[in-house]
């Protein structure tokens, strides 16, 4: 079965960036970014996204890849 994954982790290791240091710049809540972080999401918001590909200077193509379980 596969899945979306979002690279949040790859990224903030690339960047040395905390969990808490890109929740308080991007004013998210811990819990959600979480959700994300652990591919435990059933959508994800656009507004999020947009904050994301700004923030990392990236293209939404960038953020993904297809996993197997």
């Amino acid at each position: 079965m596969k899945y979306l994954h979002i690279k949040l982790e790859e990224f903030l290791n690339e960047r040395d960036l905390s969990k808490k240091r890109i929740c308080y710049d991007l004013n998210l809540e811990r819990t959600n970014f979480n959700r994300y972080y652990n591919d435990e999401f059933q959508r994800i918001d656009a507004n999020l996204l947009l904050k994301l590909c700004d923030y990392f200077n990236c293209e939404v193509g960038d953020l993904f890849e297809i996993r197997e379980k």
